[in-house]
């Protein structure tokens, strides 16, 4: 869905000649500055706003990794309150209470403090005034504000309780809101803003919550365009669709980045040499798939027709299609669905003959089976993304395959993993943003040669 006015042409395009200083809200390990990273940009990171431990930790050791702080002195209990003050989170929804400050070590505290410190992190929006992105100098630098508020009350597979209410996660909108008005009362404020969310933040259930948004968007003299692009349409195999809005202080217009042809395929983006950790069990197999040995048969795939459905044969050779049309699977034959935050899809994908009884279960919801794939599912935020393997083996994406699929190059991704576990990398990827994606939107605000 786009957003398009009969007066867009009247206004130029803006076109970034400054210096940029970019403020990532809702930060995560930093998409969008490696967008910028990868374009070739040059730009400050400026500020974030993230308040997990665990993304914190990220995107110091993929943006600033071999910076440190020089921290003198260093008090538990002092830190401890400042950390309490500041809202840190562990588990991505709810701050940390001081007594769980309390119980961290003397070292881990300074890990938190020392990384707050270096990559300007302002950690939990609610705490966060206007005042505090210092935004200043814009007549000689380009500050660019991005915010991907948490999308789990918009979702299809989350609460669905909408935006509206301010104590909801994805409410935290209004905090966007209320930073930007105390800007615009400093007279300071950011040139750009990018917007990224699930495409219901203008479904039926939220788009006169979306289109208040815009609203006080263009009283505080921005103009706004929104587009849902999908990561196909620019270069990644994953069907990962996603509301984008550029809004631009003045009479600008912006129009969004044409598709281009998906030459990678899921087998492109897969490690060669894979852990026998990542592979199901024998046991685990068993308990995906619903079988009872009692009643095991083997059916041959024959074909996964346009609808989604699989033509079959017994062993015996009989047709029974129609009783596989009960266990429907999803055929995207160079994609992965998207990595989302909801939970996960708990089979991957088998080559061939596999085992089936009356009293199997693993097609229905969200464990259906996915068959004959070259483009990635949605990733999600737990390890349970499954993949197209020969020889009737099923196993996971690894986390390096899930940071491939959201456009983090191999460098990155390695900066990043020493300091996380396998599902905190799981994590996230599934709550990032693809950085292709991003590439493509950046790219239609730059000055090229030329022009």
């Amino acid at each position: 869905m786009r957003q398009v006015s009969i007066f867009d042409e009247m206004y130029p395009k803006y076109k970034i000649t400054k210096p940029i200083r970019l403020i990532e809200f809702f930060a995560g390990y930093g998409s969008q500055a490696l967008a910028l990273k990868y374009l070739g940009i040059q730009f400050e990171h400026w500020k974030i706003c993230e308040w997990a431990v665990k993304s914190i930790q990220a995107y110091k050791d993929i943006h600033f990794t071999n910076e440190s702080a020089i921290l003198v002195g260093l008090n538990k209990e002092q830190e401890v309150e400042r950390l309490y003050k500041q809202g840190i989170s562990s588990n991505y929804n709810e701050p940390m209470t001081k007594q769980q400050i309390q119980k961290l070590s003397l070292e881990q505290i300074y890990r938190i403090t020392e990384n707050n410190l270096i990559t300007h992190n302002l950690v939990n929006i609610q705490n966060v005034k206007g005042k505090d992105l210092e935004i200043v100098d814009t007549d000689k630098y380009d500050y660019i504000l991005t915010y991907s508020f948490p999308c789990q009350d918009l979702s299809m597979a989350g609460k669905q309780q909408g935006m509206s209410d301010t104590s909801t996660r994805s409410g935290l909108l209004w905090e966007v809101e209320r930073i930007l008005t105390e800007c615009y009362e400093l007279g300071t404020m950011p040139k750009i803003l990018l917007m990224e969310n699930v495409p219901q933040v203008h479904g039926v259930n939220n788009v006169q919550d979306f289109n208040k948004w815009q609203l006080r968007l263009e009283e505080l003299g921005y103009k706004n365009y929104f587009e849902d692009l999908i990561a196909t349409d620019y270069g990644i195999p994953q069907t990962r669709n996603r509301c984008f809005m550029v809004s631009i202080l003045g009479e600008y217009s912006y129009t969004f980045p044409k598709s281009i042809p998906l030459k990678l395929k899921l087998k492109d983006m897969l490690e060669d040499n894979v852990d026998e950790k990542y592979y199901l069990s024998d046991k685990m197999l068993d308990y995906c798939l619903g079988i009872n040995q009692k009643e095991n048969k083997f059916i041959k795939i024959k074909n996964a027709t346009a609808k989604g459905y699989l033509e079959a044969t017994d062993g015996d050779g009989i047709d029974i299609s129609s009783r596989m049309e009960y266990h429907r699977v999803t055929v995207q034959k160079d994609k992965v669905q998207t990595l989302t935050t909801s939970g996960g899809n708990d089979v991957g994908v088998v080559i061939g003959t596999y085992q089936y009884s009356k009293s199997d279960t693993f097609m229905q919801g969200k464990n259906r089976l996915q068959l004959g794939k070259d483009t990635s599912d949605t990733l999600q935020t737990s390890p349970k993304e499954g993949i197209v393997n020969s020889d009737l083996r099923i196993r996971k994406l690894t986390p390096k395959e899930c940071f491939r699929l959201m456009g983090v190059k191999d460098e990155d991704f390695k900066k990043c993993v020493k300091n996380q576990s396998n599902s905190s990398l799981y994590h996230l990827a599934g709550d990032s943003i693809v950085v292709n994606v991003l590439m493509a939107i950046f790219n239609e605000l730059l000055k090229k040669e030329g022009e």
